[in-house]
């Protein structure tokens, strides 16, 4: 099986650094924090146009298909460029969509996701793979949640709280009316909220989409190291003790050495995933994905010292989102227990 990216898949995955590396992209990254969401949207207008968003979207709703491999390529530059705005939950939503086989829902959400005109965030229970956390539905023009019972409903945005990464928005989605009761607590759509599917149909296909939810977050994650690794060779290379560069010592080569090596044996998984889908092949994927962000992102800051987590340097921006993202979509302890699964006999 080779998993090597075509020219043509290649040549997209270009396309989308150039014009994300044009984009001044962690001024967008900063306004989103303070809840300016304009800069964002017009990223997300940008990309769509590229036909991004389109991937995970059938040809019937002005999609390209469901096309797993391309949409992670597109996934891993979105991380390196730390792009803001729920692009995982979106894709997700529109995946949703797709398996749950309602024309009339997709014909209402579909185009609008495909075409880059609005956000969607998504809730899943625990065993589709998702938190009672909707990521920056402040900023989405549709909350989907989707509760244990197989209710797929809309639901209106909660009081965003606190995060380790400022520019992830997450708060618990609360029955339309705002009154806080309990299917607000819940963060499952409640008994409020329009109902727009329920049954074993719905469950099923949320299931597939915190799949690719959780495939997409390993894009992601690998991105995010790369920007991290890439930013860390370029500064050592700068600073200087004893009169030379710190990256012509050993201890710094290796330990930059250590952390190629683990994004590198991360990339041939994350690509064997989005060829089979597989719940075992996505959970060892985000598993080696997250955990080379993670680890990247501690060589990052122990290299650059203490001005690597100010505000002032850009660097800030991805070291706050390795954490958040090893943990989305399935938490390392979760990777795990379902590659297990994958390979225990029934």
């Amino acid at each position: 099986m080779r998993f090597l990216p075509t020219d043509e898949q290649s040549d997209f995955a270009r396309t989308l650094r150039s014009l994300l590396g044009a984009a001044q992209v962690p001024a967008a990254v900063r306004a989103w924090a303070e809840g300016e969401h304009g800069p964002g949207h017009e990223l997300r207008s940008r990309l769509a146009a590229t036909g991004l968003f389109a991937l995970a979207a059938p040809e019937a709703y002005e999609g390209a298909g469901l096309l797993a491999p391309e949409l992670s390529l597109g996934f891993v530059e979105l991380g390196r460029a730390g792009m803001p705005g729920p692009v995982v939950e979106s894709a997700a939503v529109s995946v949703l969509l797709s398996e749950l086989g309602d024309a009339g829902l997709a014909e209402r959400f579909l185009p609008g996701l495909v075409a880059g005109e609005a956000w969607a965030t998504l809730t899943l229970p625990g065993g589709s793979g998702g938190s009672p956390y909707a990521l920056d539905a402040d900023a989405a023009a549709h909350c989907f949640a989707v509760s244990a019972a197989g209710e797929l409903r809309l639901a209106a945005p909660g009081e965003v709280l606190p995060s380790t990464d400022p520019a992830r928005r997450l708060s618990r989605p609360a029955a339309p009316g705002g009154d806080g009761g309990e299917g607000g607590d819940r963060g499952d759509g409640g008994d409020g909220g329009e109902l727009l599917a329920a049954g074993p149909a719905v469950a099923r296909a949320a299931a597939v989409a915190g799949r690719w939810a959780r495939l997409l977050t390993a894009a992601q994650c690998l991105g995010v190291g790369e920007a991290l690794l890439e930013r860390t060779v370029g500064y050592v290379k700068q600073r200087t003790q004893f009169g030379a560069p710190i990256g012509s010592f050993q201890a710094v080569k290796h330990r930059l050495a250590d952390t190629l090596l683990a994004l590198e044996f991360a990339r041939p998984l994350l690509w064997a995933a989005a060829l089979s889908t597989a719940p075992g092949d996505v959970a060892a994927a985000k598993l080696r994905c997250g955990e080379a962000a993670y680890g990247a992102a501690m060589t990052a800051l122990r290299l650059h010292g203490a001005v690597g987590y100010t505000e002032e340097l850009d660097l800030s921006l991805w070291l706050r989102k390795a954490r958040p993202l090893r943990d989305a979509w399935g938490t390392p302890s979760a990777c795990r227990a379902e590659v297990m699964r994958s390979v225990t006999p029934a």
